[in-house]
């Protein structure tokens, strides 16, 4: 899978996910920090990305269109940034199964 890491995020999630033999890049390593989230969305459909967000600026636009980007929409409070990363790590599995099935949003609560 390839996924698109969000601004707001945690800058090693993206490690995270390239060592469970993901595809993945941070805004920043794209240049894009300053990009609007209507940009980053469609970057993300012209490179087949899954957003990872906790902007839910991203889940307006994913109800907005017919064929939406998928989407991961973190919905947890500030925390560590290691806490946060042992917390996503963990849910992995279950974000790589609700992808595959089809789910286009994976809220994670």
């Amino acid at each position: 899978m390839r996924f698109l890491v969000d601004a707001a995020h945690w800058l090693s999630s993206n490690v995270t996910l390239q060592q469970q033999g993901h595809e993945a890049q941070h805004v920043a390593d794209l240049e894009m920090m300053q990009t609007s989230d209507r940009d980053i969305w469609i970057w993300a459909k012209q490179n087949s990305s899954i957003i990872i967000s906790k902007d839910e600026d991203f889940v307006i636009l994913h109800s907005s269109e017919a064929q939406p980007v998928p989407l991961i929409w973190v919905r947890v409070g500030n925390t560590r940034r290691k806490e946060l990363l042992e917390w996503f790590e963990r849910l992995l599995p279950l974000i790589e199964e609700k992808l595959a099935s089809g789910d286009l949003l994976v809220e994670l609560t």
